[in-house]
């Protein structure tokens, strides 16, 4: 079996909430995360993801440095994190976070 190579972007997410696909219309289901990017708010802040919506189980946390001006990007390796249900985020002083996915 190959590796995944096609991968889509999400909407762009800016308070809590599940991902939707580019289009903003569906909600994206199962699905390994590629990368994270993660425009920060002026104070430090944090991204919880979760598999299975708000009450669903916690599957990495990501804190950001606080400068509107640092966004980061982080790559993962391999064939990325398994969200098996869908993947939601809980936002603290974000300014926005988009996610590529397969």
């Amino acid at each position: 079996m190959g590796m995944q190579t096609d991968v889509s972007v999400s909407a762009v997410l800016s308070a809590d909430g599940q991902f939707k696909e580019a289009t903003g219309t569906n909600n994206i289901l199962r699905c390994r995360v590629k990368a994270v990017y993660i425009v920060p708010a002026a104070t430090a802040g944090s991204v919880i993801f979760k598999d299975g919506g708000a009450s669903g189980t916690t599957i990495m946390t990501l804190n950001s440095v606080g400068s509107v001006t640092q966004p980061t990007y982080l790559l993962f390796p391999g064939e990325g994190v398994l969200f098996s249900t869908n993947v939601y985020a809980d936002v603290t002083n974000i300014g926005t976070v988009t996610i590529f996915y397969g």
